[in-house]
């Protein structure tokens, strides 16, 4: 490959990453893929570049909106690409930034806790919860009491939970940590 080639292929990746900065998750249009963590890497294929993403879970029906928007918006700007769906490592809540949790909730949706990572080099697949175990404490994202209640584990998606405010009695939406 000439030095032209590969400046360009730079200079490509560059620009993608630019433009990827400001697409936004197709269920939660505050937060942007990179806050999420589902944009994992831009990086030089053999046709193009290459978009790599994570879902948050597996099964996640927006990931073929994100594919499509994804290639939407390297096609505006005459980039040519693909996207590469990776699985592993599995996606994590701590892979959000900080500004995606503010993001969150300040849209009214409770951000998830920090998982507990597994050790370096080990693969944590399953994690149980200790017998006895105090039931975790999430903050309503409306007035911030600490009086909440889980009314369905699943919420407006398989990724959220349902929980009401028991001080001023409004449902919201918790992203469970994974």
């Amino acid at each position: 490959m000439s030095p032209n080639a590969t400046a360009s292929r730079t200079s490509d990746e560059a620009r993608a990453w630019t433009l990827l900065e400001t697409l936004t998750d197709p269920e939660i249009p505050v937060v942007t893929l990179r806050e999420l963590g589902i944009l994992r890497d831009v990086r030089a294929g053999e046709t193009g570049l290459e978009i790599v993403i994570t879902p948050t879970y597996s099964g996640c029906p927006a990931m073929g909106q994100i594919e499509d928007d994804v290639q939407a918006l390297l096609k505006q700007h005459g980039l040519q690409g693909r996207v590469v769906t990776q699985l592993a490592p599995a996606w994590t809540t701590d892979w959000m930034s900080d500004e995606a949790r503010e993001k969150l909730r300040a849209y009214g949706i409770a951000p998830p806790h920090a998982c507990a990572s597994a050790p370096s080099g080990s693969a944590q697949v399953v994690q149980f919860a200790a017998r006895g175990s105090a039931p975790e404490v999430v903050n309503c994202p409306q007035c911030g009491s600490a009086n909440t209640t889980e009314t369905s584990h699943f919420g407006s998606t398989a990724c959220k939970a349902l929980y009401r405010c028991l001080s001023c009695m409004e449902p919201f939406d918790y992203f469970k940590p994974y």
